[in-house]
């Protein structure tokens, strides 16, 4: 392979020591508990109920199993593999990228579901896992997990309760959910009421975007969540977000303008709450006490300057500079940053906050339990992170060198495992458009099984074993020692329940015999993961015979 030149200059690493993790600044790390869940599974009873293991394997643990040295051809087919390979120089890919742009990563786990994967990108840096449902933050926790981004609303009264029972249980871990209407408020305060005593839950108000999905639908309706979260006994605003992938699914000129359009407003509305003090609580700097009489105080206080915040937004509107990366940031932060926007302001703000925190010296703007924190701004799916970047890099200021202390956080979570299909086509890693790129690391092995006519062949794949939702499987190679491409214009063009249809264009029953193994190309690992409760990891999906080296078990 070609020497690691980066996705981005070196030297925009500088701020961040190295051998940190992402959580040095703002909070706990991984729990030794979450490596231990992780390690559980070698101690796992393998038997018919894990698909396409062979009866050879039933009844060992899966680390006597793996000391027989399996190897993919030992596993019935179908199956679907992730490749070790891969999965490390994905993982240190995006790594790399988001601490050269100075941002964080919350990778998405709701992709994997994985404890084994979650734990390894914390231990690559990652600030906290994101999950999207009470129930996956639920088994996050059982797993292990200290801080989670809950990306989504959480109205559900039992989930209200755990999450409440488990802060007051134990105030170091964090948990960071969303809202997005003032009933969303309202609902939440009305299942906290019996919420022991001073349990606040940290919210962020998520914006939304036209025809998108979820999310405050413009400026004023998410300035009055943050209003009604502001003046909420129960909770307490953390940051902003949202989510950018539900306003586009290509790389259109036009996809990329409602996209870049969508992060100047979180930008906004960041910027907006932050001269109005919406974030004091969070972060320590309020010294008011929870009486109405402080509260109508804080009230009247943060409305004063939050009269500023008009002015903010004609400047920031004012300052947008097209589709470059200049505009929005120049009104923002007062300057825009060649390379990667933001990372050297976000990465000079860290060194400093490193140097302060080995001198002991402490930060006097923000005092208490709480001092440290910093905003959180976050967006970024795995198909534009580089757009996040652009549009928000430039708010990354954690030490609050500029303002407010702020992080911006990425929420990616489909770049660990890639594909040949989706986001192969839409991610700014991809081959072909990055130095160092994603690589898919996900793959099915299906059989052919019947030959009925000249130009088809029936594998034994369906949809309950690979994913089909963001394009069909494509086929690569016939698998096997002797290794031999597939005829031109072969292609999947459906798939049944138990069955993928390759189509053969001017072929023979001699192109894809009945019993020969034929390695596809998948789409979409967020729907891939569901569909097995242990998935085997091989070594290389290039080699001649993979070798089986571990086994993720998903929690689905």
């Amino acid at each position: 392979m070609a020497a690691d030149k980066g996705v981005v200059a070196r030297t925009r690493t500088a701020g961040i020591p190295a051998g940190s993790t992402l959580s040095d600044s703002v909070g706990p790390g991984p729990d030794t508990n979450l490596a231990k869940s992780a390690g559980a599974v070698l101690e796992t009873v393998l038997g018919p109920q894990h698909k396409s293991l062979p009866p050879a394997a039933w009844g060992l643990t899966v680390r006597d199993y793996l000391a027989t040295v399996p190897h993919l051809d030992d596993l019935q087919t179908p199956v679907l593999t992730m490749d070790r390979t891969a999965l490390d120089l994905n993982r240190a890919t995006m790594a790399d990228w988001a601490r050269a742009a100075g941002v964080r990563l919350a990778p998405h786990g709701k992709t994997t579901m994985s404890p084994q994967l979650w734990r390894e990108q914390l231990e690559a840096g990652a600030w906290a896992i994101t999950l999207a449902t009470p129930w996956q933050a639920q088994i996050g926790r059982a797993l292990g997990l200290t801080r989670i981004v809950l990306a989504n609303s959480l109205v559900d009264p039992t989930g209200l309760h755990w999450a409440a029972t488990e802060i007051a249980n134990d105030p170091t871990f964090e948990l960071y959910s969303w809202v997005d209407g003032v009933d969303t408020v309202r609902e939440m305060e009305r299942h906290l009421e019996s919420a022991p005593e001073g349990v606040r839950l940290n919210v962020i108000v998520e914006l939304g975007g036209p025809h998108g999905r979820t999310g405050a639908r413009g400026l004023a309706a998410a300035h009055a969540v943050a209003d009604a979260v502001h003046k909420s006994p129960r909770l307490r605003l953390a940051g902003v977000g949202g989510y950018e992938g539900a306003l586009a699914h290509d790389r259109s000129p036009e996809a990329l303008a409602a996209v870049r359009h969508y992060l100047d407003e979180v930008a906004i509305l960041h910027q907006e709450l932050a001269a109005a003090g919406r974030y004091d609580e969070f972060l320590g700097q309020d010294t008011g006490g929870e009486d109405s009489g402080e509260s109508s105080s804080r009230d009247s206080d943060t409305s004063a300057r939050g009269g500023a915040s008009s002015g903010l937004r004609e400047s920031v509107i004012g300052g947008r500079g097209g589709a470059g990366t200049g505009g929005l940031r120049e009104a923002v932060v007062g300057a825009a940053h060649e390379g990667v926007p933001g990372g050297a302001v976000a990465a000079e703000s860290r060194a400093r906050s490193e140097r302060k925190r080995a001198a002991g010296d402490a930060d006097s703007r923000s005092t208490g339990p709480h001092r440290g924190r910093a905003a959180i701004v976050t967006a970024g799916g795995s198909a534009y992170p580089d757009l996040v970047v652009e549009r928000l890099g430039g708010l990354a200021d954690e030490e609050g060198a500029h303002g407010v202390p702020t992080a911006v956080v990425l929420r990616s979570g489909a770049y660990l495992v890639h594909d040949d299909g989706f986001y192969s086509g839409i991610s700014p890693l991809a081959a072909g458009r990055a130095e160092r790129s994603l690589r898919s690391a996900m793959h099915g092995w299906a059989r052919c099984v019947s030959r009925p006519e000249a130009e088809l062949a029936l594998l034994d794949a369906g949809k309950r074993d690979l994913p089909f939702d963001e394009g069909l499987p494509v086929p690569q190679v016939m698998a096997g020692p002797a290794s031999t491409g597939l005829p031109e214009g072969a292609m999947v063009s459906a798939l049944n329940d138990q069955h993928t249809f390759l189509r053969l264009p001017g072929g023979s029953e001699a192109d894809v015999p009945v019993g020969r193994v034929v390695r596809l190309g998948l789409s979409h690992p967020c729907t891939a993961f569901d569909k097995w409760r242990l998935i085997p990891v091989i070594d290389d999906a290039e080699a001649e015979r993979p070798r089986v080296v571990d086994f993720l078990p998903t929690y689905f």
